[in-house]
C-alpha cells in the first residue's frame, strides 16, 4: 500500500519486477546467504506486484467505462481474462523451456516397480521409509548439470528484463489518464488530499471487518490451496511417484495450456450467465477431480488420465484466479488497494500453509484437507451473492460499510 501510494502503480510494477532479478541470479550461486534474502526481497517484491496490477486494472477499466459507457465491472473482468490467459501461458513456456533444457542428454529408463506404485496417489506420504526400500532398484536420475540450471536462469533473467523494459516504455502511467486516489476532505480545503500513510495501513487492516472481505477470505485461502496442492502435491504424489520427474512438465504444460485458454474464454460467459453459475462450474471440477484422485491408482500406463486430470484442474483454477480478481474490484468499489491487498494476503497464506505442511501429511490426509478448504470457501462466496442481491451490507447514516462486529453487536444490543 505505501509503495503505490508513494511510486505509483505502474513505477511499483516496475521496480517490483526488478526484484525478481536478485533470485533468479542467487542459482549461479545457490547457497543458503545467496537463496533466502533474495527469496524474501521476491516474496515482498510480489506482493506489492500483484496488489498494483490490480489496481491498474481495476482503475483503468473505471476510465475506460466513463468513455464507452460500458459496464465497468464487464471491462474489468474482459481484463482480468486477458491477463491470466497470459499470465498462465507462462505454465506452457516455462515447463517447455525447463522440459527442453533439462532432457538434454538424458537418455528415458523404463522402469517400472509395480510394487513402489502401491504407495502412489492417495497412499503416498513424504519421507515413507518403505516407499524408499522399495525404489532403490530403480535408478535415479543424477542432479541436472549446473550448465542446465545456469541456462536456464539466465532465460528467466532475459524475460524478465525484457517485461521490465516493455512496461517502462509502452504501459502509460494511471496519472496520465487522472488516477484514481484515496482521498479525504481538508477541514481547511475545500479540495480532497491525499491519505496520510498511516490512514493507509489503517485502511488495509480495516478493510478484514468488511463483511464481503471476511466472507470471501476461505474462497481466497482456497485459491492459493487449490494451487500449491496441484503444484506439489499432484506432481509429487500422482506423477514424480508413478512416471518420474522427467514427465512434470509435460503435465503442467497441458495444465498450463487448458488454464490460458480458459481464462480468456470465462469472461464472456461470465458476461452472459453472470458468476454463480461459473464458480459453481469450477467447484464441481474441483470436486470431481479431487473424488476421483481419492480412488485412482496411478499407473504408467494410464498416462492419458494424468494430462486429463491436469486439463480440468486447469479449467477450475482459470476461474478461480481470473474471476476471484474481478470479484474484489467488482464488491469493493474504491478500496482497490486495500482489497487487493487483503486478496494476496490470503491467497499467499493459502499457499504458504499448504507447502508447510507438505512434509508432515500423507495425501490422503492433504486431500482431505483441500476438499473442506473447497466447500468452506464455496459457502462464504453464496453468502456474498446472497447480500449483494438483497442490497448490499449494512450502511451507517452516511453510506459507509458497517464493520462486521459492528454488525453483530447491533443485533445483540438492537441499536441502530
Amino acid at each position: 500500500t505505501i509503495v503505490i501510494k508513494k511510486l505509483r502503480a505502474k513505477n511499483a510494477m516496475i521496480l517490483c519486477m526488478v526484484a525478481y532479478f536478485p533470485y533468479m541470479a542467487a542459482q549461479f550461486h545457490p547457497e543458503i546467504f545467496t537463496l533466502v534474502p533474495s527469496a524474501l526481497l521476491l516474496g515482498m517484491a510480489a506482493a506489492v506486484l500483484w496488489t498494483a496490477q490490480c489496481t491498474y486494472f481495476t482503475q483503468v477499466s473505471v476510465k475506460l467505462s466513463n468513455l464507452t459507457g460500458e459496464d465497468s465491472d464487464v471491462i474489468l473482468t474482459r481484463f482480468f481474462g486477458i491477463f491470466f490467459f497470459f499470465f498462465q501461458s507462462t505454465q506452457i513456456w516455462g515447463n517447455l523451456i525447463s522440459s527442453l533444457v533439462l532432457s538434454i542428454g538424458v537418455t528415458e529408463k523404463n522402469n517400472t516397480n509395480e510394487l513402489s506404485l502401491l504407495h502412489c496417489g492417495i497412499q503416498f506420504c513424504p519421507n515413507d521409509k518403505v516407499l524408499e526400500d522399495e525404489i532403490t532398484s530403480i535408478p535415479q536420475e543424477d542432479r541436472p548439470p549446473a550448465l542446465h540450471i545456469y541456462l536456464i536462469a539466465g532465460i528467466c533473467l532475459v524475460c524478465g528484463g525484457t517485461a521490465a523494459l516493455v512496461l517502462a516504455f509502452f504501459a502509460d502511467p494511471l496519472t496520465r489518464y487522472g488516477e484514481i486516489e484515496d482521498k479525504i476532505k481538508s477541514p481547511t480545503s475545500k479540495k480532497p488530499t491525499e491519505k496520510p500513510t498511516s490512514q493507509l495501513i489503517v485502511a488495509t487492516f480495516h478493510q478484514m471487518r468488511h463483511p464481503y472481505q471476511i466472507l470471501i477470505m476461505p474462497l481466497t485461502l482456497w485459491s492459493g490451496a487449490e494451487q500449491a496442492f496441484f503444484a506439489s502435491d499432484f506432481t509429487s504424489a500422482y506423477v514424480t511417484c508413478s512416471m518420474g520427474v522427467h514427465m512434470v512438465g509435460y503435465v503442467m504444460i497441458c495444465y498450463g495450456v487448458s488454464d490460458a485458454i480458459c481464462s480468456n474464454c470465462f469472461s464472456p460467459i461470465v458476461s452472459r450467465i453472470g458468476r454463480v453459475p461459473v464458480f459453481t462450474l469450477a467447484a464441481l471440477i474441483n470436486i470431481g477431480v479431487i473424488i476421483y484422485l481419492t480412488y485412482w491408482m496411478p499407473h504408467p500406463d494410464d498416462i492419458h488420465i494424468y494430462f486429463i486430470l491436469a486439463a480440468l484442474w486447469g479449467v477450475g483454477d482459470a476461474v478461480w484466479q481470473s474471476q476471484i480478481n474481478a470479484l474484489y474490484g467488482i464488491i469493493f468499489p474504491g478500496e482497490s488497494v486495500p482489497a487487493f491487498s487483503n486478496y494476496r494476503l490470503w491467497e499467499s497464506l493459502g499457499f504458504f500453509s499448504n507447502f508447510a505442511i507438505g512434509g508432515m501429511f500423507c495425501t490422503s490426509v492433504k486431500i482431505i484437507m483441500v476438499m473442506g478448504s473447497l466447500l468452506a470457501g464455496m459457502l462464504g462466496y453464496y453468502s456474498v451473492e446472497m447480500l449483494e442481491r438483497r442490497g448490499g451490507p449494512k450502511r451507517d447514516k452516511i453510506g459507509n460499510v458497517l464493520p462486521l462486529d459492528q454488525v453483530i453487536l447491533q443485533m445483540f444490543t438492537g441499536k441502530k
